[in-house]
């Protein structure tokens, strides 16, 4: 691909996570974000530097434990660094408040769950729309852009849908349908296949693979799918809390 401005910059980022048993703080399925060593106190990640492009699709790839969670959480503000800094296309996020970050967020940032993390009791419709409305736009202009999206993933038929009525593979379509309500300029991706079948895996690969082409969108994935990874523009290996 060609070559891109810097969208996302780590400049020796530490975040640590205190533990009382060296099994990580986890993501429910113990992949995260182990380098436990019994002493009270897990290395989510540190000192680590990196520089993705905009438009750049991100594999992170490592054991279960390496911190690739972790790390994944920095980027999405999920987690702050504890030292080192955090530039979002020139402009150092690493110490927003809760306020800030939230703001940012919404507007830059999309998010994609393996566990799909759709609310049962609201329509697909209504779920992809969510984020819209957290941003301060109207019910109209969120529906509409929701709708949108769902013709695109050729979900349009199952909008009035709720989640339980709805296979893996259209659940996970629909968070993605989500992530992407806002036009964000970063989608982060935490094995966003892992519970899907082969096809379902593959549409929902094809659909990031569009995001880096049709928006120029970063993509940052986090996967065990050797498979999936070597489709990524690059791929940044997670050890011990570290990256290579």
């Amino acid at each position: 691909m060609s070559p891109h401005r810097e969208r996302i910059r780590l400049d020796r980022v530490t975040r640590l996570h205190a533990s009382c048993d060296g099994d990580g703080d986890g993501d429910g399925d113990g992949d995260d974000d182990g380098n436990g060593n019994g002493n009270g106190e897990n290395a989510g990640v540190h000192d680590v530097s990196l520089s993705i492009a905009a438009g750049e699709f991100v594999a992170l790839c490592g054991r279960s434990g390496s911190g690739k969670t972790t790390l994944l959480g920095v980027l999405g503000l999920l987690d702050h660094a504890q030292s080192g800094r955090y530039l979002l296309d020139g402009r150092d996020v690493s110490r927003l408040g809760p306020g800030a970050a939230a703001r940012v967020r919404g507007a830059r940032l999309g998010f994609v769950f393996q566990s799909f993390q759709l609310l049962p009791t609201l329509s697909a419709l209504d779920n992809v729309a969510l984020p819209a409305l957290y941003a301060g736009g109207s019910v109209r202009d969120a529906r509409r852009r929701a709708a949108d999206l769902l013709d695109r993933f050729e979900l349009g038929p199952w909008r009035h849908r709720r989640p339980a009525e709805m296979s893996g593979g259209q659940r996970q379509r629909i968070a993605l349908c989500r992530s992407l309500v806002n036009d964000p300029d970063v989608v982060l991706a935490d094995e966003p296949t892992g519970n899907l079948d082969s096809i379902s895996a593959e549409r929902i690969v094809a659909s990031l693979l569009d995001l880096r082409r049709d928006r120029a969108c970063t993509v940052v994935l986090v996967t065990h799918d050797a498979a999936l990874a070597r489709r990524a523009d690059r791929v940044l290996h997670v050890a011990d809390g570290t990256v290579a």
